[in-house]
């Protein structure tokens, strides 16, 4: 039997995936958690072969969450299940330590299908995804291709320019992500400057319109 915990924020989401999985005969839900903290706290004693994780959690980001689970359980495989853009996110998951990464809205046979081939040691993208990568790697890894403006973000940029845009002050963004004060205005200064932006309102402005638009997928 293969275990697999689950890692989302939204407790629909979780049964319906957990519902999915389990109605294949060889996969098995051994745990689901709202946040990252409680499943860093979980696995150890949970062991499971596969977590599921979603971008958008409580506390710790999910990009955190990969990156963490990278370095504590090298052995455990990570999928990213999520309805933030591929374009967008799914590279920057490959590059934390996730296998794959498939988007809410696909069909439930094609997320056990990136279970099976993540749990199989390969990676999980779409073709689109994929040839993207591939021409990066045969390139070097230079001239990255854009497809959003944002790409040119850190990923910890990324996540302050979101939570901008969620409605969050500079002060609860900094608390969120246990920084200083200083540090936030840093990084906004530095997301303004990348994304050509000249006033705070703009930059306010844009991370809305950006959110928005995501929660419109």
């Amino acid at each position: 039997m293969i275990d697999i915990v689950l890692v989302d924020d939204h407790p629909l989401m979780r049964k319906g995936l957990a519902r999915t999985i389990e109605a294949e005969a060889d996969l098995n839900v051994v745990g689901q958690m709202d946040s990252a903290e409680e499943a860093l706290e979980a696995l150890d004693d949970l062991a499971p072969d596969l977590a599921v994780v979603d971008i958008s959690l409580p506390g710790m980001s999910g990009l955190e969450l990969i990156k963490h689970l990278q370095s504590r359980f090298s052995d455990l495989a990570t999928l990213v299940v999520s309805r933030h853009d591929e374009s967008l996110y799914a590279e920057r998951c490959i590059r934390a330590g996730a296998k794959g990464y498939v988007m809410k809205q696909e069909a439930g046979d094609v997320i056990v299908q990136a279970i099976r081939k993540v749990l199989d040691g390969r990676i999980f993208v779409s073709e689109e995804i994929n040839e993207r990568l591939l021409q990066q790697m045969a390139e070097g890894g230079q001239d990255r291709l854009m497809q959003s403006p944002l790409e040119v973000l850190s990923d910890r940029e990324l996540e302050v320019f979101e939570l901008t845009g969620k409605g969050s002050t500079t002060r609860e963004i900094a608390d969120r992500l246990h920084l200083s004060v200083k540090t936030i205005e840093s990084y906004r200064a530095r997301i303004k400057n990348k994304l050509n932006l000249d006033s705070a309102n703009e930059f306010i402005q844009h991370a809305v319109q950006w959110v928005e638009s995501e929660d419109a997928l």
